[in-house]
């Protein structure tokens, strides 16, 4: 490891610690911090941490506002009064329905959020260290709003990160028909056909979002390389699950509007005269049981 290297580990984690002053909890965190390679092997362990099922996932740590305690009582004595034997969960007071996949330094969630303020949106992010800048920034715009409610847009609890592999484990996390909403951002092309086994669309991986997916939810995708667009448009429409929402309705849907112009990965196409190609597919009502 070269000096400089070294130097720049040391002021990232030196500039981390600053953030837990308690005279720092609403400051903003720098992305110069917080940059990252944009590529993350998928099939790579990672060292992750997941739910075995969906109801094993603590959501209450992540949306601490919609987080309520459920009491209850085990063996407990009535007539003595012994109230010894209790026992407590923390759950939320309503699903998680809309999933920003790979959502990257955030910029699409925390432009929904105020559109979206009665419904719960988690970013899932493989980086380590974007994922914590995400976090960050989260932690510092809700203590923003607790100190100045009145000029703050919006108080930002309904959104939260995780760092997740959505193309192994995203089962694990949510219920069938759980999301009303699923994004893939600008998602890493992998232009090498035998890289082509890592993109984040594909027939299986369609599967696994349709199982997770409501019946007339919708799967916004958005990418500057023409090619993958067609990738991702042949792979879902030959999905049973999925039928390609038409031009019309996607120029008229809010999200798709935000979608083009909040992530940064938009931003910096925007900035370099690039194209954006969208698609958004309709998770179709499964055929009954014959």
């Amino acid at each position: 490891m070269s000096a400089e290297t070294s130097s720049k580990r040391q002021k990232r984690e030196d500039y981390k610690k600053s953030l837990n002053k308690v005279d720092q909890n609403a400051s903003l965190p720098k992305k110069k911090f917080y940059r990252q390679r944009a590529h993350a092997n998928p099939f790579s362990d990672h060292f992750l941490t997941y739910p075995k099922s969906p109801s094993d996932m603590d959501w209450a740590t992540h949306y601490p506002a919609f987080a309520v305690v459920n009491r209850g009582l085990e063996n407990a004595d009535y007539e003595s009064h012994d109230l010894g034997n209790t026992s407590s969960t923390t759950t939320i007071t309503q699903p998680v329905e809309i999933a920003d996949i790979g959502c990257g330094f955030g910029g699409l969630l925390f432009a929904l959020a105020p559109k979206f303020p009665n419904t719960l949106l988690i970013g899932m992010e493989i980086r380590t260290s974007v994922t914590e800048y995400v976090i960050e920034k989260i932690r510092a715009l809700r203590t923003q709003h607790l100190s100045s409610p009145l000029t703050t847009p919006h108080n930002y609890q309904n959104i939260a990160c995780i760092r997740a592999n959505t193309m192994k484990f995203l089962p694990n996390f949510f219920t069938k028909h759980q999301l009303s909403k699923i994004f893939l951002c600008f998602p890493d092309p992998h232009f090498k056909q035998r890289k082509h086994k890592a993109r984040i669309v594909s027939y299986t991986l369609n599967s696994e979002y349709a199982y997770v997916l409501r019946p007339g939810g919708i799967v916004y995708t958005i990418t500057d390389v023409e090619d993958l667009r067609g990738w991702m448009v042949e792979h879902f429409e030959k999905h049973p699950s999925f039928r390609q929402v038409g031009e019309e309705e996607v120029e008229e849907d809010e999200c798709v509007k935000v979608m083009r112009t909040e992530t940064e990965e938009g931003k910096k196409v925007e900035r370099n005269g690039g194209k954006k190609f969208v698609a958004c597919f309709r998770r179709v009502e499964d055929p009954p049981w014959p």
